[in-house]
């Protein structure tokens, strides 16, 4: 559709075009025709025709997300308001952001709507690459993602061109972790960041900055398969395995899912049935079973599968990579709750045949391979929670402060204050906590991360998760019938309610992750115990 001109109009020429005719309002300083979209209108043209030759800013504001505002403004936007007095409030706003700036804000500013670090707050885990790469993100999602999270989750897919734009813009990467691979996705790292600087820190605002969409299935979409599926690749495969697959997913190109879960076994891994039996020549194996509940599944062009090769238990599972383009390799999108756009999908293989080459790692031994993964996942779904959880706290507050009922502001009921003060110290102490296991992540190696943090990365997967649902549902309680209601002010409060479950359980339940982290104290306990009797012994 071709752009109409843009025009300067002064607030009394504006106000000449007030009929059903000839209609013109007024949105933050832009001029909107909305003539011929007036019948288009879902709550129906005489709401339009009231404010017909006004500034309907406030009104607006009181009934639809800023991203409406974005989505029709190509379409409807004719011009912005230049009067003097307008250009004078825009100068003062000038101002006032870039005062801000200087005293170390960022973003939005609405009361815990962001990290502390973003709001003026010292820190000792930000360096200015942080800042760099925090900026560039942020204008990424907003551009490329934020005003059209809520079309694609409908349609349940996202443009297969999303992954490319990510790797362009220099964070695809960021899936696999810290250190920056530029062997396989090059050295551009959005924000000027260079691959000597990447660390778990900038990992984390990556993922933060892109969870402020709201939407589980965008993220899941973008990070989920690649995030899980592609370092076993990374870390175990052959190298000729490793090269041809991992430089197409980190560039934007292929994408690659893991494929672990059955109907038959979820958390309990070792109980897998999905069989891979060697052909008598010893060069391929032949899969059959079925796999459920797979990120990404449904467009995945590879596979990370874990498959029963060997007896029972643990010891007789192979992780193999299957390829979309063998054989009798089936996909099926599942109508789930939520987390609509990430493509979750029930996968058959029937008799496929799969050279022997692609076994990641050594046979039988695939275990090994999928739980050296477990931290990097659990991570990535703690910063998710955390920032889905302060997505709903940010909302409830921009909301309540517009709100009227009862004559006053929604904000100014105590109950209210309460809900978001409970909101607010719940988000901020698990942030804190994600912070804390970040940079122990920072100092500390693979083996020595995987021994002391399993636990309390276990705890802080379901620590978030928990915070994530309370928050969901309060926000759902202050926002009233709008957080019920797909589409419009709700619409992020809604969906991300529909999503909790998502990741309360996929990547280890809340109870499992409680479990596990009292099992490991336990264990390590115990091991502090022998070793100080084995020191007083030798005295």
């Amino acid at each position: 559709m071709m752009k109409k001109a843009k025009r300067v109009f002064t607030a009394e020429e504006v106000a000449k075009h007030n009929t059903e005719n000839d209609a013109w309002l007024i949105v933050e300083g832009k001029v909107f025709d909305v003539t011929n979209f007036l019948r288009e209108h879902p709550g129906g043209k005489r709401i339009l025709l009231k404010e017909a030759g006004k500034d309907a800013t406030e009104k607006f504001r009181s009934f639809h997300a800023p991203s409406v505002l974005t989505n029709y403004e190509d379409e409807l936007c004719i011009g912005k308001v230049g009067s003097s007095a307008d250009m004078e409030k825009y100068r003062k706003k000038q101002e006032k952001k870039a005062f801000v700036e200087a005293m170390g804000g960022f973003g939005g500013l609405v009361p815990y709507g962001d990290p502390s670090w973003y709001q003026g707050f010292h820190s000792p885990f930000y360096n200015d690459s942080h800042k760099a790469l925090r900026k560039g993100i942020r204008k990424f999602v907003e551009k490329e993602i934020m005003p059209f999270v809520h079309e694609w989750d409908e349609q349940k897919k996202f443009p297969f061109e999303l992954f490319q734009k990510c790797a362009d813009a220099g964070f695809l990467g960021c899936v696999v972790g810290a250190p920056w691979r530029s062997e396989y996705c090059g050295s551009n790292i959005l924000g000027g960041v260079l691959p000597s600087e990447y660390d778990v820190f900038h990992t984390m605002i990556i993922i933060d900055e892109v969870s402020r969409c709201g939407s589980g299935g965008i993220c899941w979409g973008i990070f989920g398969g690649l995030s899980i599926g592609l370092p076993p690749v990374l870390h175990f495969a052959s190298d000729e395995l490793r090269e041809r697959i991992v430089p197409p997913c980190l560039t934007g190109k292929k994408v690659i899912c893991l494929a672990i879960t059955e109907p038959y076994a979820g958390s309990d891994v070792a109980n897998l049935q999905t069989k891979g039996e060697l052909t008598a020549d010893g060069k391929h194996y032949i899969v059959n079973g079925e796999k459920k509940w797979i990120t990404n599944g449904v467009f995945a062009d590879y596979f990370t599968t874990a498959v029963r090769t060997g007896g029972e238990g643990h010891a007789g599972v192979s992780l193999l990579l299957i390829e979309r383009t063998m054989p009798g390799v089936k996909t099926k999108q599942m109508q789930c709750s939520g987390v609509w756009a990430s493509g979750t999908a029930f996968v058959t293989f029937e008799d496929v045949k799969v050279p022997v080459e692609n076994v990641i790692g050594k046979v039988n031994q695939g275990f090994k391979s999928i739980m050296y993964n477990f931290n990097h996942e659990r991570f990535g779904m703690a910063v998710q929670s955390t920032r889905f959880a302060r997505v709903c706290l940010e909302e409830s507050i921009k909301y309540a402060i517009k709100r009227r009922t009862f004559g006053k502001p929604l904000i100014q009921h105590q109950v209210i204050r309460h809900k978001l003060a409970d909101m607010a110290r719940l988000v901020e102490s698990t942030f804190c906590w994600l912070e804390n296991l970040t940079y122990q992540l920072k100092m500390m190696d693979h083996k020595t991360a995987f021994l002391q943090l399993g636990g309390p990365i276990a705890l802080l997967k379901a620590q978030s998760s928990k915070v994530f649902e309370l928050c969901a549902r309060e926000a759902q309680q202050i926002f009233g019938g709008l957080g019920y209601t797909r589409g419009g002010q709700g619409e992020k409060v809604e969906r991300l309610a529909r999503e909790v479950r998502a990741y309360a359980v996929p990547a280890g339940s809340e109870e499992i992750m409680f479990d596990l982290a009292v099992k490991m104290a336990e264990r390590k306990a115990y091991a502090v115990e022998k070793a100080l009797k084995r020191l007083e012994a030798s005295l």
